[in-house]
């Protein structure tokens, strides 16, 4: 007994000493005790609530295109997003806050010491990279709120490859406000002009950038059982360079479609050796519609670049048939009509080689 009482008047004295331990044993908090994270209060978590939508101007500063596949249709892109609004929840007072702006910066502060609510923007064309590197939010007095995001992303594209290699392309890329429609948010575009949207530091390897802009667009939302949402849409004009492709193909097969014509000016009874010759160009003929099956995407529709190629081989093709021909007739002993047609043929074909180019890039005009 006396022990007991000893433990209890021991526990008295410490519970009179400590008064976080008389605290804790009455279930208040102490006063010193360290604050919990602040949670925001529920009518923080969602858009303000206002007469008509909320409205989020919207701007993106393109740093750089880093790649435009063609084969997959596809570019990878990397810019500064910018989103600004204004909720009245988010008002203070300078004089009480000590500041006059509020700023939070970095991943830590964004997510967990910001209270406001925020547009999560989504990259409505994505193609399997979407990185946020960086974020910044400036509050305002007035409750006025800028969130600056660095973004890298890859984005799908349709492109249209009938001119090629003498293409250009319009690459879009189209963000939207994740889980609202046009009735609760609306997206405005900050910048319009191409100045403000590229960067000077905006480059694309074989590519000439001739023009950009933003604009804003409606769009169905299949998640949101068929709702109308806003996009934020940034277009980049590009123009191809044509000239890595120009000496790559197009020259050196042009010099050996005209170097198959040497066979108009070899023996005719050397049937064989002229055979052979037109043969070489039809493989090679070949070996570079391989090389730009590699290069361009499997496309239906027939670009500039298949009708050269096509154009090419049959060309070479139908020197195999005078070699036949000549070879005929020097059987038959009509040598005369077979060197007629040789020396014909040694004007005829390169004319026709090159008027047949002229004409069907004069049809692609007209029909692409």
């Amino acid at each position: 007994m006396r022990g007991l009482e000893a433990m209890v008047t021991t526990l008295l004295v410490l519970l009179a000493c400590d008064p976080r331990v008389a605290a804790a044993a009455a279930g208040v908090a102490p006063a010193d005790t360290p604050p919990r994270t602040a949670v925001s209060p529920p009518f923080l978590l969602g858009p303000p609530r206002q007469v008509g939508p909320v409205v989020v101007r919207a701007g993106f500063a393109l740093r750089d295109i880093n790649e435009i596949d063609d084969v997959v249709e596809t570019f990878e892109f990397s810019g500064v997003l910018t989103l600004i609004w204004n909720d009245p929840r988010q008002a203070f007072d300078p004089a009480l806050a000590g500041v006059n702006e509020k700023v939070f910066q970095g991943s830590y502060q964004f997510n967990e010491l910001a209270t406001g609510w925020y547009p999560q923007v989504v990259l409505r064309n994505e193609s399997g990279l979407f990185q946020k590197s960086g974020v910044v939010l400036r509050v305002q007095p007035d409750g006025t709120s800028t969130l600056i995001e660095t973004i890298t992303a890859a984005a799908e594209s349709d492109f249209d490859m009938k001119w090629f290699p003498f293409d250009s392309q319009r690459l879009e890329i189209v963000f939207e406000v994740l889980g609202f429609d046009r009735n609760e948010i609306v997206l405005e575009s900050a910048s319009t002009a191409a100045g403000e949207v590229l960067a000077n530091t905006a480059r694309i390897p074989q590519w000439t950038i001739t023009g950009a802009g933003t604009s804003v667009r409606e769009g169905s939302l299949s998640y949101a059982g068929g709702g109308i949402a806003s996009a934020f849409v940034v277009r980049v004009d590009v123009e191809r360079q044509s000239f890595y492709i120009r000496r790559l193909v197009s020259f050196p097969l042009i010099v050996i479609v005209l170097l198959s014509f040497s066979v108009f000016w070899m023996d005719r009874a050397s049937l064989g050796d002229r055979i052979s010759v037109s043969f070489i160009g039809l493989l090679t003929g070949v070996t570079y519609q391989l090389v730009m099956g590699s290069v361009l995407p499997r496309i239906s529709y027939v670009t500039l670049m298949h009708g050269f190629l096509t154009l090419s081989f049959l060309t070479m093709c139908a020197t195999v048939v005078i070699n036949l021909v000549v070879g005929a007739l020097d059987q038959q002993g009509r040598s005369a009509l077979g060197d007629r047609i040789d020396r014909r043929c040694r004007w005829m074909f390169p004319l026709g080689y090159f008027g047949l180019i002229f004409v069907m890039m004069g049809l692609a005009k007209v029909f692409f």
